[in-house]
């Protein structure tokens, strides 16, 4: 996916789609310590880390729709929250059948 920086959330036009083993889930409980409960679309409920990159230029509250890409080992219970998607950009996604949650 490559490094880009994100400044602001005024600066997020672009959306991040999932790719292959990437879902899409919603944060249910913030457990601290950059980590939080997601409930994924899979049906699995994953306890998720915060990228670096995102842990002080997005915050995520409960309720958000994010893309979480589950680890190699432990793909049902861990991954990784790599986007948060804002109401405008959650609604477009819903309406185009792309989130079922």
């Amino acid at each position: 996916m490559g490094k880009k920086k994100v400044i602001s959330e005024e600066n997020l036009s672009d959306m991040v789609l999932p790719e292959t083993t990437d879902v899409f889930g919603v944060a249910v409980k913030l457990l601290g310590n950059d980590r939080v409960t997601v409930k994924c679309q899979d049906g699995y409920e994953r306890v998720c880390r915060i990228r670096g990159k995102m842990k002080r230029r997005v915050w995520i509250r409960m309720g958000d729709v994010v893309l979480v890409s589950p680890w190699d080992f432990q793909s049902s219970q861990r991954g990784d929250v790599i986007w948060r998607y804002t109401k405008g950009q959650s609604d477009y996604l819903r309406r185009r059948g792309l989130l079922k949650l």
